[in-house]
């Protein structure tokens, strides 16, 4: 995960959003039913891009289509449906990491977290805490890494298919830092920009 900047609530975002969940809230404070009043999903095209459809938590980028780019309650709606349908508490997700992440509390806010909190160790691709960190911060990046479960083989393997191409100049530097922009700022920070081909073994 790196920092995530806030993005500025979309103009229309009253009258689609807002607005009609307003109305449902003040008719039932505390649902337990949000069918047919989901109406988050109406800012989804406006929230994937905003942030270039890049996931708030995976920081990979989504494909708008077979991808399945959600919009994730930071603070889950059913502690506080009051933020169910606010601009400011919706991040970006791919599907699986908005499973994984459901409603539990342990997961640090992309909009809150630092540069080096997160580290990619490589050739691994395993992420581990970085460095220094107060104990307290390394807690909640540890409890964040095992919630998402960012080090599960096929999230790896998400990483290393994006890595890989880079490798084998499929694209350019800046490409990568698109789709898979925590990757490409752990390469700047770790200087391997221009090396990482031979530490994962490309000629």
């Amino acid at each position: 995960m790196i920092p995530v900047q806030e993005k500025p609530e979309p103009t229309d975002f009253e009258s689609k959003v807002r607005a009609k969940g307003r109305n449902f809230l003040q008719q039932v404070t505390y649902p337990k039913n949000w069918d047919n009043r989901e109406y988050w999903r109406n800012s989804l095209k406006d929230l994937y891009k905003a942030y270039n459809g890049v996931c708030a938590y995976s920081a990979q980028w989504i494909p708008e289509t077979e991808g399945s780019p959600t919009v994730d309650h930071f603070i889950p709606k059913a502690f506080k449906p009051e933020l169910a349908y606010e601009w400011s508490n919706f991040r970006l997700s791919c599907l699986k990491m908005n499973a994984r992440k459901k409603d539990f509390q342990d997961v640090l806010d992309p909009f809150q977290i630092q540069y080096r909190w997160f580290t990619l160790k490589f050739p691994s691709l395993i992420i581990k805490p970085g460095l220094n960190l107060e104990p307290s911060i390394r807690s909640k990046v540890e409890s964040t890494i095992q919630r998402l479960q960012l080090n599960k083989e096929e999230t790896i393997n998400s990483r290393f298919y994006w890595l890989m191409r880079y490798c084998e100049n499929k694209f350019p530097f800046e490409f990568l830092q698109e789709v898979a922009p925590f990757i490409a700022s752990e390469l700047e920070r770790q200087n391997l920009v221009d090396s990482i081909a031979s530490i994962m073994s490309v000629s």
